[in-house]
């Protein structure tokens, strides 16, 4: 019952997000680039949560923001899922040199930072919301690797496997038939929790200045460009953090939620 709950309420705030990026795709209060709100306009009727101090409106900024975040969550999960469960299964399958090897790659890339990673590939690219999503979805990929390589070996040492192959049937049929179907539910788990994750990182690269560059109203950006006025303009800094809090913390909520739904051990204990 708690997992069933736990599952509800983080879709409701993810889905409060996935709503307002949907509707800035078809609409918005005013052009992104507009400033002829004024500086630092307090809330109002014509710009509900007033502008910033380059006269643009925040709440048009902040949804095109939710639809930036979601963007490079989103595609950093695809890239870093796929890469990652590629050189998981090719470790859980390899030799023992070849293992060793591939774990030794997995925890240099674990261990590297993901802002440095990020400027490294901003240098041989540039800002962009693609660049983004390449740097994070890289970081990323080698924890949904690692997890992977260990369920894959995990898999692989059932007697189901041994009656499979002594059946005769091949690797990849293995693969399809037994491995990816035990390995999903907690893949999935992992790759939600890395979603939350890679908003959060995309909202540092922005505030760094290594996000998608202006006009994209990343969420990481607009609090950095009102931390010089959080005093006289609080809405600024207040409305992009608590809709990263929103978003973050409803992805955990899936993830926690989803995760006791698919383990029946835990369902039991709880």
């Amino acid at each position: 019952m708690r997992g069933r709950f736990t599952f509800l309420a983080g879709c409701v705030l993810v889905g409060l997000i996935l709503v307002v990026a949907a509707v800035s795709l078809v609409w918005l209060p005013y052009d992104p680039a507009d400033t002829s709100g004024g500086r630092l306009a307090p809330p109002g009727g014509a710009h509900l949560l007033g502008t910033d101090k380059l006269g643009r409106d925040l709440l048009t900024q902040l949804m095109v923001g939710a639809r930036i975040a979601l963007t490079v969550g989103i595609g950093s999960v695809l890239v870093g899922g796929l890469l990652g469960v590629a050189g998981g299964l090719i470790a859980g399958f390899a030799t023992r040199w070849l293992d060793d090897a591939l774990s030794a790659v997995l925890d240099i890339l674990i261990a590297f930072p993901t802002l440095l990673l990020a400027m490294l590939v901003v240098a041989a690219r540039e800002a962009s919301l693609g660049s983004a999503i390449l740097a994070i979805g890289l970081a990323m990929s080698g924890v949904v690797a690692r997890l992977t390589r260990i369920l894959v070996k995990r898999v692989l040492a059932q007697d189901y496997i041994t009656a499979a192959r002594t059946s005769g049937t091949s690797w990849p049929r293995v693969v399809a038939e037994h491995v990816l179907p035990n390995i999903w539910p907690t893949l999935l788990v992992n790759l939600s929790l890395q979603l939350g994750l890679a908003v959060l990182a995309e909202a540092s690269l922005s505030y760094l200045g290594l996000g998608p560059p202006p006009p994209n109203a990343s969420w990481g950006r607009l609090l950095q460009e009102a931390q010089a006025t959080v005093l006289t303009s609080p809405t600024g800094a207040i409305a992009p953090g608590v809709l990263l809090v929103v978003l973050v913390v409803g992805v955990n909520l899936v993830a926690d939620g989803f995760r006791d739904l698919a383990d029946p051990t835990r369902r039991r204990t709880r």
